[in-house]
């Protein structure tokens, strides 16, 4: 018991420590304002990052790059690797797969029974690429900008390019659903709700903005950049990879379900 209370005592002693350093160090001295960094990290028209030396672009592009190039590599080694030794009686690891796999796929047929195995597979995808695009960010890897300032690779879902192409390809997604369910009246069925991939988009990049520009925020002044980063940005990180990777399969889920329902004409009495 007293050594539990030793190392809470040490462990208060040194958070005070950061704290008054914290204080102590007053502004953080940069020669950009903070309406000026907030700014480049929406627009990103400022850090840009070369790509193969072609053109400067965003470095959520690079994310992007980086977070498909792992999850194929990961997608491949599981299938190559792991698959091929899944037994009747689950390991953990299998477990774990198969979890992640089932709760798509039971999103899929609870919304489109009708119409579930193009369905689950995309949603498994996506639901996967917007939890690890979201998680990369809190590795820190750092590219260095054109100007050969260092600069940390956001989540690509950050960058609004990439939020509007992943809700422009789930409502492409969708209006396959509808066509594959009802032919062309399922392209009018779909086309009603011509909101949604806006919706999807802005609600996506919103969110993950939203994360990014606190955390900026925070390490823009010195006297807040102790400790509380870690928390910040690893709450909203972790609360944004779950909430909108379940919202937008489950939008997706669910309208694909709705125009692929097919429909039937009430027959004539007589």
């Amino acid at each position: 018991m007293k050594q539990h209370k030793k190392g809470l005592a040490l462990w208060i002693g040194a958070v005070l420590l950061l704290l008054a350093g914290a204080l102590m160090a007053g502004t953080s001295g940069r020669t950009e304002s903070v309406q000026e960094a907030m700014r480049d990290a929406v627009l990103h028209n400022i850090n840009q990052v070369s790509l193969l030396g072609l053109r400067a672009v965003n470095p959520g592009l690079i994310s992007a790059f980086v977070v498909t190039a792992f999850l194929l590599a990961a997608a491949a080694c599981i299938r190559v690797f792991a698959i091929p030794r899944f037994q009747y009686i689950p390991g953990k690891f299998q477990l774990l797969v198969e979890e992640a796999v089932g709760l798509f796929d039971r999103m899929a047929k609870s919304n489109s029974p009708h119409r579930f195995g193009f369905l689950g597979a995309y949603i498994f995808a996506a639901g996967a690429y917007i939890f690890v695009g979201t998680l990369f960010e809190l590795l820190g890897l750092q590219a260095v900008t054109v100007h050969g300032h260092p600069v940390t690779l956001p989540a690509p879902l950050s960058d609004v390019n990439a939020a509007i192409a992943m809700g422009t390809l789930s409502y492409l997604v969708i209006l396959s659903g509808g066509i594959a369910g009802n032919g062309p009246k399922g392209v009018g069925k779909t086309l009603k709700e011509f909101s949604l991939p806006i919706s999807m988009s802005f609600r996506l990049f919103g969110a993950l903005l939203s994360g990014l520009l606190v955390t900026e925020l925070v390490y823009y002044f010195v006297s807040l950049s102790f400790i509380l980063p870690v928390v910040v940005g690893v709450l909203f990180t972790l609360l944004h990879a779950l909430v909108q990777a379940y919202v937008l399969t489950m939008l997706t889920a669910l309208f694909y379900g709705e125009v692929s329902e097919v429909t039937h004409k009430p027959g004539r009495k007589g």
